[in-house]
């Protein structure tokens, strides 16, 4: 696996193909070749997994230095130079390390010769059926063979194998079984990064073949990630696959919103005949930023774009006339608003998605306020605040916690909640990182804990308490429930490693929690990074889980969530609903639209709530516009337009621009670009950014995606900017001060208790109009203890009915043994109204 280059060990000096360069111990030749410019070929390598030397592509010649027996120093010839001896045979460059002296050979006649037989025998398997595969055009193999092979085969087309081509290993990935080189890089993938081995190696020779072990097939949060780092056409995905050549495509940097991870991607666009020859999207690939999703992307993130393409999809305003929605033109829209804005006499309430960027929150915010009206954000969780005060210092990287790093998760499940998260402190913790998993059931991210903190749900900032407790000083004021946890032996094995850490990281979700749940606990978790010291310095401070992409964006510039959401909205002369819909999330929320006295809805396509309204206003899409977002970790990153927005549709921050004019505002409403300029000018946590600056990039190591040292694969080099981690509080120079409260904590009511989670595929709005993740979908379900199902007579996977909130639903219950007794999980967004704990009732 590939090293990085560091300043603080004492480096190793080799010669490669007569260029000298200092690397790393323990750095592979393959990747020291790179940091020197040369190109050393590779297939089954790849620099974020564990080499194997299996396709030996990579064979060098190595030589090293003649160790004088005597002096135990390298023996030195008659030119005064250490006497350097090459072994008899090749070595592969990708299971080599570096050593001092170290002498490597990668373009001789030796090595060409091998190269070249190398792929003469891969290609004797091989369909060449490059004409009409996927990957024609950017297929390390093709490439390879062009510089290194042989021009004319000595295999009959007869002799050679033939297995099956069109093989669909999931509802998103095909393999066509001849062009497979058994590089084994999608099942190491699946084992080694993705701690998912749901694919393997069947039958041996020729015939070895890739196989699914699931049920249904390759079902996987991380398949996609196999077509990029696929070297052939032997993986494709099913919405690119005979879709589009590679040259025919133009790459678009974007940013996955749909967590708060804030992932790097390319659109890749071509002009349709079928859509009038304007550009569509082709496909979504992952863009490198080692700071941010390095190579990675989860499936939903790859592939839930189709909602732009939503057949209800808006194409212009709705005007509501004698009870009916008529379309209207956007003059006519929008001074049927304004006037009613006017009429409200401050009474307005603006309710904003947390998937929206940093320039559509300011101008919604500046609009609101010259209304005299009240905004708030659609958002079951709090903090913050506290994140912008002590949130990760500049200059974080996931990637540099290892050994001397302590990371604490606590009410959330990461791999639902954001995957790419959850990866990469998966990897952490095998850097040895020490991770302490704070949950009152069993995660997948527990494999990789050296502690695991057991609370009931509602004692969530009550147990972040117990290790600030073990820590510190005890404190006179404790709850029973902190006394109790600070008896854990898990709680004072895990006190005392934050205790002696070198750097904390604490991230939080809202697993089980409310917005005053979420609150308490944000607050603990503060007080516990700067009762150790752990703020306002790199690879430190406090990561909220947010359950959209830009939510701490808006946080950022003021806005905050409702603790009372339907009450605001009932009361509302003219209610403003941006990319929400509370009609369709919850009854109590349903009702206080239709109670609102004017209701305007700004959306993307169709929902329930855009039935309710009085003007809907059809807005762009993510892929039609320019913006900016700010992550979880709080780096703020640029999204470029792929595609001609859809005829009829405008910004979002254009029409509250517009909307402020007609009020006698004057707010900039054609320029991304000028409106984040007013938020660097408002913002002291984005002073002095432009857009200039998130577009910048410097180089990354490994080297991914550039065509002169290239690892292979499709993953893109990012030309378009790495983003700017913008700084906390604490380190503007304003000292976090401890502000001790009680925890929050639940009282427990008789009966069972409905805890809310989130599962990456839920029903939302969005991932329910991508078609290719409709087999992905959750059902709706409920997760019980054992004993509460005995006591209910419900087994695992049988149908039941529950009334949440006063909805009844038909749903699926589940067992899980790791669950307290009395508590039943059900996820959000999946057809149940929940977004706070409620009591229960389960039919059986």
């Amino acid at each position: 696996m590939a090293v990085a280059d560091t300043t603080q060990q004492k480096l190793v000096t080799l010669t490669i193909d007569e260029q000298q360069i200092s690397v790393a111990p323990g750095t592979l030749v393959v990747d020291a070749a790179k940091r020197a410019g040369i190109d050393i070929p590779v297939f089954c390598y790849h620099p974020k997994m564990e080499p194997v030397g299996m396709c030996r592509m990579c064979l060098v010649e190595v030589g090293r230095p003649v160790i004088d027996r005597a002096t135990g120093q390298p023996a030195i010839g008659e030119d005064g130079l250490p006497q350097i001896q090459f072994g008899p045979k090749l070595e592969t460059g990708c299971t080599v390390p570096v050593s001092e002296g170290m002498v490597v050979r990668g373009y001789t006649e030796k090595v060409k010769d091998a190269r070249n037989e190398v792929l003469e025998f891969l290609l004797t398997s091989h369909p060449l059926d490059c004409p009409i595969c996927d990957k024609g055009g950017e297929c390390p193999l093709q490439n390879l063979t062009m510089r290194f092979g042989p021009g004319q085969s000595r295999y009959l087309y007869d002799e050679k194998i033939h297995l099956d081509k069109h093989v669909p290993l999931g509802d998103l990935i095909y393999l066509d079984r001849e062009r497979c080189i058994q590089c084994a890089r999608c099942t190491r993938f699946q084992t080694e990064i993705a701690d998912d081995p749901v694919i393997g190696f069947n039958e041996r020779g020729r015939k070895l073949e890739i196989v699914t072990f699931s049920d249904p097939g390759f079902d996987s949060y991380w398949s996609g990630n196999t077509t990029d780092i696929c070297p052939v056409g032997a993986l494709t995905t099913a919405d690119f696959r005979f879709g589009a050549r590679p040259w025919e495509l133009k790459p678009v940097a974007s940013i996955c919103t749909h967590c708060p991870v804030n992932c790097n991607t390319t659109l890749n666009t071509r002009r349709e005949a079928k859509a009038g020859g304007k550009p569509v999207v082709k496909r979504v690939m992952p863009r490198q930023n080692e700071m941010v999703n390095e190579i990675w992307l989860c499936d939903k993130g790859r592939f839930v774009y189709q909602y732009t393409e939503a057949a209800n999809r808006l194409t212009q305003p709705l005007l509501r006339k004698n009870n009916q929605m008529e379309a209207a033109s956007w003059d006519e829209a929008l001074a049927a608003v304004a006037d009613k804005v006017k009429k409200a006499g401050g009474k307005l309430t603006t309710v904003v998605s947390g998937g929206l960027s940093n320039e559509d929150y300011f101008n919604l915010k500046a609009f609101t306020e010259a209304a005299k009206g009240q905004i708030a954000l659609y958002s079951h969780m709090a903090g913050g605040d506290l994140v912008s005060q002590v949130g990760l210092g500049q200059g974080s990287n996931l990637s540099a916690l290892g050994k001397g790093s302590v990371i604490l998760v606590v009410a959330s499940d990461l791999e639902e909640e954001a995957p790419v998260w959850w990866l990469r402190i998966k990897q952490a913790a095998e850097r040895g990182a020490t991770l302490i998993v704070a949950t009152p059931r069993r995660t997948k991210l527990e494999r990789e804990a050296t502690h695991v903190v057991r609370y009931s749900y509602g004692e969530e900032a009550a147990a972040v308490h117990a290790l600030i407790d073990s820590i510190s000083a005890k404190r006179p004021e404790q709850t029973e429930t902190v006394k109790r946890l600070m008896t854990q032996e898990e709680i004072k094995a895990a006190a005392k490693d934050i205790a002696e850490a070198q750097n904390l990281v604490v991230f939080y979700g809202s697993e089980g929690t409310d917005l005053a749940a979420s609150e308490s606990l944000a607050a603990a978790a503060a007080n516990l990074l700067i009762a150790t010291g752990h703020v306002g310095k790199p690879n430190n401070g406090l990561v909220a889980v947010w359950e959209k992409g830009n939510l701490q964006g808006a946080w950022e510039q003021g806005l905050r969530p409702s603790g009372d959401l339907a009450a605001l909205m009932k009361d509302a002369e003219v209610l403003y609903l941006v990319g929400v819909d509370p009609s369709g999330d919850d009854p109590q929320l349903a009702a206080a639209v239709e109670s609102a006295k004017f209701v305007v809805v700004q959306e993307l396509a169709a929902t329930k709530t855009t039935q309710a309204a009085d003007v809907v206003l059809p807005a762009q899409a993510f892929t039609e516009r320019e913006a900016t977002y700010t992550s979880g970790e709080r780096r703020v990153q640029r999204a470029y337009p792929a595609v001609p927005a859809v005829e009829g549709t405008r910004a979002d921050f254009t029409i509250a621009a517009q909307l402020a004019q007609l009020l006698g505002s004057s707010l900039e409403a054609v320029s991304a670009g000028r409106v984040f300029a007013q938020v660097a000018q408002g913002y002291a946590a984005y002073a002095g950014l432009s857009m200039q600056q998130l577009a910048e990039v410097t180089e990354q190591w490994p080297i991914i995606g550039r065509a002169d040292v290239y690892y292979g694969g499709t993953t893109y080099d990012n030309k378009s900017g790495l983003g700017v981690q913008v700084p906390t509080a604490a380190e503007r120079g304003e000292t976090p001060v401890l502000s001790f409260a009680q925890p929050f904590e639940r009282a427990r009511a008789d009966g069972l208790l409905a805890v809310p989670v989130t599962k990456l595929y839920d029903h939302g709005n969005m991932i329910s109009k991508s078609t290719l993740l409709h087999n992905r979908l959750q059902p709706a379900q409920v997760t019980l203890n054992p004993e509460d199902a005995e006591a209910l007579g419900l087994e695992h996977g049988q149908a039941t009915k529950v009334t949440v909130n006063g909805v009844q639903a038909a749903v699926t219950a589940y067992v899980d043994n790791s669950l307290p007794r009395g508590t039943v999980l059900i996820p959000r967004s999946l057809g149940l109204p929940i977004s706070g704990p409620y009591a229960l009732k389960v039919e059986a």
